[in-house]
């Protein structure tokens, strides 16, 4: 059995948290915030215990701990966690620094921790089996990879201000996926946005409608297209065209009724927002994360997949403010 504690009590971590209380062979012990009431409220719908970021590293009977604090306490929290030998499930973004994330690799490396970035996406059923269906190689050889990525509103202009914009906030689980489907790195990448959702993100010094073309070394391209507003629900698409053929996998729907008449055809919208969509994929990624540990089997996506999307993030950031295409 393995034991974990959840640091960050928010909207992520009661994910994480109610995932692990209906996995057999993981149990749920400590739960930490530095609110101290969302850590009483998790604490008594899970049994877990509260204890201090502090006290969860030093406890011994501690197996791994969830990271899902915000960014800006990653660093520190990877450090001393790796020297108490603990493993780490770390949602994304690592840091808003590539360079701190290079040294968070290497105390990684040093203590042999077994890290997991969470990039939940990979995990999604329908994301998964294309891209296992791309590796049998039923579309032949890739040629253009399309994700779309739309969230059905935008968040406050408070939380713009501190997520590093939107490549590194949002786009940053669509770089993952552009590695993960096109089977290499890119080697340059162009990046073009605007604010037309809400004018107070432009203020902020944001876009919240964004496009990305990446390019490797072989040629092969990739489309990103994200936006801050759909009204039609939580828009995730992918198309992946081969030499052979082309793959799809289409939005989740909140049922499958279809009806007819002589307007037309209709259909429902698409599920709300990712905590519905991705639910599976949630599951997936954890029980991935408790099988490693008890196999011994590599993590994966590894700390270093975190770097190489942050990598991807700095160089959208980049290119948009300098209107031209970056080499990787």
């Amino acid at each position: 059995m393995i034991k974990l504690a959840v640091l960050g009590c928010g909207r992520i971590g009661q994910v994480h948290a109610a995932t692990l209380m209906r996995m057999p062979n993981a149990q749920l012990v400590a739960v930490s915030d530095a609110v101290p009431a969302a850590t009483t409220a998790l604490a008594a719908k899970t049994g877990a215990a509260v204890l201090t970021t502090d006290q969860i590293i030093a406890d011994p009977a501690i197996d791994a701990i969830i990271i899902g604090t915000p960014t800006d306490t990653h660093y520190e929290i990877i450090h001393a966690a790796a020297r108490a030998g603990k493993a780490i499930f770390c949602e994304k973004p690592v840091d808003m620094s590539a360079a701190r994330i290079r040294d968070c690799m290497a105390v990684v490396a040093a203590n042999k921790t077994p890290f997991m970035t969470a990039f939940n996406r990979r995990f999604d059923p329908s994301f998964a089996h294309l891209q296992a269906r791309i590796t049998a190689g039923d579309i032949g050889a890739v040629e253009i990879v399309t994700i779309l990525s739309r969230d059905p509103a935008p968040p406050p202009v408070s939380y713009i201000k501190s997520s590093g914009g939107i490549f590194r906030d949002m786009m940053i689980h669509d770089f993952d996926m552009a590695r993960f489907l096109l089977g290499e790195d890119p080697t340059s990448l162009f990046a073009t946005g605007a604010a037309l959702v809400d004018p107070e993100i432009g203020k902020a010094g944001d876009v919240d409608t964004a496009a990305v073309v990446l390019t490797t070394a072989t040629g092969k391209i990739c489309q990103i297209s994200n936006s801050r507003r759909a009204t039609y629900g939580y828009d995730q698409r992918i198309e992946v065209h081969g030499s052979k053929g082309m793959l799809r996998a289409e939005n989740h729907r909140e049922n499958t009724v279809e009806l007819a008449t002589e307007a037309g055809f209709r259909t429902a919208p698409a599920q709300h927002f990712f905590l519905e969509r991705y639910q599976a994929a949630y599951m997936a990624e954890l029980s991935q994360f408790i099988t490693g540990l008890e196999n011994g089997t590599p993590q994966s996506p590894s700390i270093a997949d975190g770097l190489q999307a942050q990598l991807l993030a700095d160089a959208a950031t980049q290119s948009l403010a300098s209107g031209q295409p970056v080499t990787l």
